[in-house]
């Protein structure tokens, strides 16, 4: 069991990686990421989590490809010149495709309770949500335990039948974040964090 100073230290040492020397993830590794978001906690304990591992570049690619083409046309729309807006998008291309592991995390929409009104209804699929998000917090952290690094990608959330169609998801499973896992090629500074006083309330 870690001390919990020793516990902190360690959380603070953990980094968004985004770029990922070539070493590939093996699949034995992979495995224990997943087991160990599982464990993560739910709502109701529902588990309302999936995982779509992405183990090829040509899996990587085709998602790639799905989400960059919905991008660049959200980007021209908020009036990104053409050419600008092929850049970022190639970027964003090249961070997935490069990527060793990339998991793509989703809601099991049967899971969410239907109520009448729709501000409980909104209050069910909250919930949900908040448990896949513990869940891939926890994969995170079971990825910076073995060396490795991740990066949180919210691009699914924008462009969500393009991910469904790409991977043939099942109608139900709503893609919610994309994980970038891999060992890291750098690992970067720590960006700064806003003092608890500002965010906290005691009442």
């Amino acid at each position: 069991m870690l001390e919990p100073s020793t516990l902190l230290v360690w959380l603070q040492s953990r980094r968004s990686v985004r770029r990922f020397s070539s070493q590939p993830v093996p699949p034995e590794l992979a495995h224990e990421l997943l087991t160990a978001a599982m464990w993560a906690p739910s709502a109701h304990n529902r588990q309302p989590w999936r995982f779509v591992v992405l183990q090829t570049v040509e899996s990587r690619e085709k998602l790639a490809q799905a989400m960059g083409a919905s991008y660049y046309r959200d980007l021209l729309k908020d009036g990104m010149a053409g050419e600008a807006a092929a850049k970022q998008v190639e970027r964003s291309r090249q961070r997935i495709v490069q990527a060793p592991l990339a998991v793509l995390l989703c809601l099991d929409k049967d899971q969410v309770d239907i109520y009448a009104d729709a501000p409980r209804q909104q209050a069910a699929y909250l919930m949900m949500t908040q448990s896949v998000a513990l869940a891939g917090g926890y994969l995170l952290l079971a990825a910076h335990a073995h060396g490795l690094g991740g990066v949180w990608m919210c691009a699914p959330l924008f462009a969500p039948a393009a991910v469904r169609q790409a991977l043939e998801l099942p109608s139900d499973w709503e893609p919610q974040t994309l994980l970038l896992i891999g060992y890291p090629a750098r690992i970067p500074p720590a960006p700064a964090r806003r003092e608890l006083s500002e965010v906290t309330r005691y009442v």
